[in-house]
């Protein structure tokens, strides 16, 4: 079994998509890394030497942020955002668009699920007058 950055990885899987379940790396990364590490990228993961995986891992280890390292970066800079006062910090302290949606409608992914107003409520059902 591949394990490259402390992920497995799937091994029917093509080495090139392989390479993409890890934080940080994409489809043009990989390739990439591909081409540096000399590895054909139609290898399957199973087929795939001792000697092209140590290759490979050896070049995320030296040239690339990825997993742990690259989200503990991620929440800092966003940490760093909302501790000067920012206005995208503000946005993610409270849990809105961040990127200049409009949030009179749509947004619900990062609003969550509808909040009834108040004077919005349904009579309770029971007996009438």
């Amino acid at each position: 079994m591949a394990r490259i950055a402390g992920i497995d990885l799937p091994m029917e899987k093509r080495i090139e998509v392989a390479l993409t379940y890890i934080f940080g790396i994409g489809p043009t990364t990989a390739k990439k890394l591909l081409d540096k590490a000399g590895v054909n990228a139609d290898t399957r993961v199973k087929a795939l030497s001792d000697e092209d995986a140590g290759k490979l891992r050896t070049l995320i280890e030296r040239e690339h942020k990825v997993e742990g390292a690259l989200r503990s970066e991620h929440a800092m800079n966003i940490k760093r955002l909302m501790d000067i006062g920012a206005y995208r910090g503000l946005r993610h302290r409270r849990g809105l668009p961040v990127h200049g949606q409009r949030t009179k409608t749509n947004a619900r992914t990062r609003k969550g699920p509808k909040k009834m107003a108040v004077g919005g409520k349904k009579p309770k059902a029971g007996k009438k007058g």
